[in-house]
């Protein structure tokens, strides 16, 4: 390996805590390090264990194993020079040579929902005596003819993930040594912080506690964010080994309360061991006996996909679907991270993203579990677009959410037949009905002229096309954007449906389910023939949204394929048919659909706003819905395709899964899918290095599953 690589990987366990690093060990990012702990699940995200500097010496001569980039540009040491391979899987693990033997480290990060009654039971099963564990283990392998010095030097810190750490003289890291571990404490005038512990198989420490400055972050600079930190080293770890030895570490977040037994080798076996139980365990409907290692390859030539790597690209997906589930401990429930590194949970992200990650995946328990918490925080008619933490009121800022939770309410009950669930959650369904059509936040109201649904509040965004930069929406959609009303039509269809099938088990009452099933279906042709109204016959295409004062917005946008791909479509075959046509011809590219018609005088090309180029933030959000693309909405467009084409005539489906596939082994994120990628070729990967949406639009419709 010559060359820095600096493709990435990806540990959780889930509970929101994570680590994240690159292939050639080089951090390039704020938010790469060992142990970032999610201390108040899945929120509060620290930095404690950045990484361990690691030399060896054979025979009087020192290896430097390290890489990292410094401010002043200079990369030092430059151990990726001895990286003699990189595995992904089933966890990260590093192999040096070009000296007289081969080190070799391994990482993970234990599931941490530890349950008293079953170790590998779901995040569905809610349990009051469970409790958490933010916890990795490091393992080295010496392999060699001759004895080894291994010198091992933490470097750490006590901050929070989206933020540096500076060498302040207040910033002070207490560390109490005991036998074959290290209890740490950052310490700061009128606070303490973030007591943690590190422990070692083997070794003697030495105290020397000293900060390393200037740790340079390069893809904090192409962000055009802030790209520098200092990080403290506590001391330094030195051990003999011998030609086969081990040495394994814990870094673990709190103080033990009793003397723990000296750590022992099998540990990290035994993680692993348990790790593959557990997705055994939670994808036992539809994962493959066996699956095969991953070993990752130069990225200019990727493998092919063969019929015998099926399976294993199964298990790959279910996995990196697996990182996205989470526990949130404010509302005792599961819930899903939208992307790492950066973001949080988020209920339209979740929403989206539970038929691929739930449903496709048959653990229906699980997406029981998160259409109930949703259900229990609808306010107003509105759904969360954020969980709220301990003490913090939820955020009401989507206009969508809960269109999106009835739709996926109806996807969940068309998998399960769990009619009593529906009789449970009708209420909330009744609930939002009655709070669109009344009005409700951000001027959310259904027009009586036309049964469509409108909103008009300046200076927020309400739909997933929702950048703000200082204050301004970028692509703000007032009024009644397209995708909103096909959602609307559709929970509509969805309300006259259970209110008919209720009405048959009703005991009392009947006569009310029945006037309800005929309002909402009454609505339902209303809305159905309004829908009308944005069909743009010159462009053959949808109109993105009419806004407030009537003016139809002609952009072209995927918006139009979400509103077909839903499962009540209130649009004829035709316009249907003539819609994909153009979204094949001008936003279909081979990860995903564009935000916006490359032939818009708006459109942006590359999310960085020149190729290659170095853009601060604002630059960047204002490109974020204006060309960028979103591979998730390769998953409606597929379902919308399959519905209106027969795939054995003319026109099959034009998407070829193999690049995004390929996306998947060999790209950004190692096992996981880009957020975002550039509208122009070649498309290169952006934003979060894992997507929940993203990996779980592939989960539900990729055919290699079968």
């Amino acid at each position: 390996m010559d060359d820095l690589d600096t493709r990435e990987w990806l540990l959780t366990n889930g509970l929101g805590s994570f680590a994240s690093g690159t292939v050639c060990d080089a951090h390039t990012r704020t938010y790469h390090g060992w142990l970032f702990a999610a201390l108040d699940p899945p929120s509060q995200r620290t930095l404690l264990l950045s990484h361990i500097e690691a030399s060896l010496e054979i025979a009087g001569q020192v290896f430097a194993l390290g890489t990292h980039y410094w401010l002043n540009d200079a990369i030092a040491p430059q151990g990726f020079r001895l990286l003699r391979s990189f595995t992904v899987d089933p966890v990260p693990t590093w192999v040096w040579g070009d000296f007289p033997g081969q080190l070799t480290r391994r990482l993970i990060l234990p599931y941490g929902w530890v349950s008293d009654r079953d170790s590998t039971s779901s995040l569905a099963q809610n349990n009051t005596s469970s409790c958490f564990r933010h916890q990795t283990l490091i393992q080295y392998s010496y392999a060699g003819s001759e004895v080894a010095t291994l010198r091992l030097r933490p470097l750490i810190g006590d901050r929070d993930f989206h933020h540096q750490q500076r060498a302040e003289p207040e910033v002070r890291f207490s560390q109490i040594v005991g036998p074959q571990q290290l209890l740490l404490q950052a310490i700061r005038p009128g606070m303490v912080g973030t007591p943690w512990h590190l422990r070692w198989t083997q070794g003697n420490y030495e105290p020397d506690g000293l900060w390393y400055w200037n740790y340079h972050y390069p893809a904090e600079t192409q962000r055009g964010l802030a790209d520098y930190e200092d990080l403290y080293s506590p001391g330094y770890l030195t051990a003999v080994l011998q030609p086969g030895d081990q040495l394994t570490l814990e870094a673990s977040v709190g103080w033990p309360e009793s003397e723990l037994p000296l750590l022992n080798h099998s540990l990290f076996t035994v993680a692993i061991q348990a790790e593959q139980q557990r997705l055994a365990h939670d994808f036992a409907a539809v994962l493959p006996a066996s699956a095969r290692a991953l070993t990752c390859t130069p990225p200019e030539k990727p493998p092919e996909l063969k019929p015998s790597d099926a399976s294993h690209l199964w298990h790959q997906l279910l996995r990196a679907g697996d990182q996205f589930l989470v526990y949130r401990a404010s509302i005792t429930g599961p819930t899903v991270i939208a992307g790492y590194p950066w973001f949080n949970d988020w209920g339209r992200d979740t929403l989206i993203a539970l038929p691929g990650l739930a449903l496709a995946t048959q653990r229906f328990d699980l997406a029981k579990g998160l259409l109930q918490t949703f259900g229990h925080y609808c306010h107003l008619g509105l759904i969360p677009n954020a969980f709220p933490d301990v003490g913090v009121q939820p955020s009401y800022n989507s206009i969508d959410a809960a269109l999106w939770w009835i739709e996926i309410l109806g996807l969940y009950l068309e998998a399960t037949a769990d009619w009593e669930f529906l009789a449970q959650q009708y209420p909330v369904v009744q609930k939002i009905y009655k709070a669109f059509i009344a009005g409700t936040l951000y001027n959310i109201r259904v027009d009586a002229a036309d049964g469509l649904v409108t909103w008009d509040a300046p200076g927020v965004a309400l739909t997933w096309m929702d950048a703000v930069v200082e204050g301004k929406p970028i692509t703000p959609r007032r009024g009644k954007p397209i995708e909103i009303n096909a959602l609307w039509y559709s929970a509509l269809r969805w309300a006259s449906q259970w209110a008919e099938r209720l009405d048959k088990e009703a005991v009392t009452n009947p006569e009310t389910l029945v006037n309800q099933a005929r309002r909402y279906r009454q609505h339902a042709d209303q809305v159905q023939a309004s829908l009308q109204q944005f069909w743009n016959r010159e462009q053959q295409y949808f109109y993105d949204t009419i806004e407030p004062d009537d003016r139809p917005d002609p952009k072209i946008r995927p918006n139009a394929v979400l509103a077909l791909s839903l499962h009540h479509c209130g649009f004829p075959a035709e316009q249907a048919r003539q819609v994909l046509q153009v979204a094949r011809d001008r936003l279909l590219t081979p990860y995903g659909l564009r935000s916006l018609d490359p032939a818009d005088p708006d459109y942006v090309g590359y999310y960085l706003g020149q190729p290659g180029g170095v853009a601060p933030q604002p630059i960047r959000d204002c490109a974020y819905h204006q060309g960028t693309v979103w591979s998730w909405l390769i998953g409606p467009f597929v379902r919308a395709w399959e519905r209106f084409f027969d795939t054995q005539d003319s026109e099959p489906l034009p998407f070829d899964w193999q690049p995004l596939l390929d996306h998947l082994q060999q790209q950004a994120c190692l096992g996981s899918i880009s957020e975002i990628f550039d509208g122009d070729a070649p498309h290169n990967p952006q934003g979060a290095i894992a997507q929940a949406w993203s990996v779980a639009e592939v989960i539900r419709h990729w055919p290699g599953r079968e």
